[in-house]
């Protein structure tokens, strides 16, 4: 397996994977599905801050960061997101995602990486954990997603 930067090319699988997560599951808050245009803007913006994990030519997930808010003040903190194909998962894919973009991070001069995960997605925060991000906060019911309010749990790893 070798993890890279996301391609032009990878972007119908990207699509799929993250697709797959707003459609069915309360793992992201949005309801809004990703098109093809936003993966490549991702894509052309985040240069090295968007990755996938790809294994005889095949796009298992993709790890991806970005700003955790506006202003100077936080030009030191990114925000970041794991998603990984179903059938990728339990493998320690996410954990060498998410390794190689810590590294990535702190090249960029990040100091501190959030992970905001749905209060209803107990395998993430046990997978952050693993990897060495604390618990810092909950904020209540701040996401609502099939008709009902979701707390966002916030997670953080100083690099």
């Amino acid at each position: 397996m070798i993890i890279r930067p996301a391609e032009i090319q990878d972007i119908p699988v990207i699509t799929a994977i993250w697709n797959r997560e707003v459609q069915n599951t309360a793992v992201t808050f949005t309801t809004q599905e990703k098109g093809t245009d936003d993966i490549a803007q991702m894509i052309e913006t985040r240069a090295d801050a968007f990755l996938v994990a790809e294994q005889e030519n095949m796009v298992l997930g993709f790890v991806t960061m970005s700003s955790f808010r506006t202003g100077p003040g936080y030009v030191h903190t990114a925000e970041h997101s794991v998603h990984l194909d179903h059938a990728a998962r339990g493998q320690g894919i996410g954990r060498k995602l998410l390794e190689a973009l810590e590294i990535k991070a702190r090249a960029k001069g990040i100091h501190v990486l959030v992970a905001a995960i749905s209060g209803e997605n107990p395998a993430a925060m046990q997978f952050h954990s693993a990897c060495g991000y604390i618990k810092v906060g909950i904020l209540p019911q701040v996401g609502r997603k099939f008709d009902r309010w979701m707390d966002l749990v916030l997670m953080q790893k100083i690099l």
